[in-house]
């Protein structure tokens, strides 16, 4: 999906086949890879739609792999992540959460932080001080590894 003929195919109306490529696959090694280049893709290029359906994903009752493409799925995008949308599906899986104790979950919200820390430092360093009562250690180490 990521060769630049299958482009043309990567908008909204493929998130529902990425979804079950997820919940099929659900392990890190195939769920991380749909998150940050098909689902990332879209939601790029496609905002307004795909929020909605990333919104949606990041409280899943049924999926902490669902939930990890919500937060990986703007991994890519630099300058352009849309920091409300990244905070929503953060809070959403915080320690106090349905999968917020889970390992990968943990580790997939360090990691988005960490990389946003690449673009915007202070929105991370923010971010990580105003839910440290909620953020485990292990996140919030992600989240700072390059920061400290």
């Amino acid at each position: 999906m990521r060769h630049r003929a299958y482009r043309q195919w990567l908008d909204p109306d493929v998130l529902p086949l990425l979804e079950r490529l997820v919940r099929s696959g659900a392990w890190w090694d195939v769920v991380d890879e749909i998150a940050v280049h098909p689902v990332g893709r879209v939601l790029l290029d496609h905002r307004g739609e795909a929020t909605r359906v990333v919104d949606a994903w990041s409280v899943d009752r049924d999926s902490l792999w669902v939930r990890r493409t919500a937060v990986l799925a703007q991994l890519r995008h630099g300058e352009r992540t849309d920091t409300a949308l990244l905070a929503r599906v953060l809070v959403a899986n915080l320690d106090d959460t349905a999968y917020g104790t889970d390992f990968f979950i943990r580790k997939a919200l360090g990691w988005a932080l960490r990389q946003h820390a690449r673009t915007d430092p202070a929105w991370v360093r923010t971010f990580v001080r105003t839910h440290a009562d909620r953020l485990s250690g292990l996140s919030r180490r992600e989240a700072l590894k390059h920061l400290d």
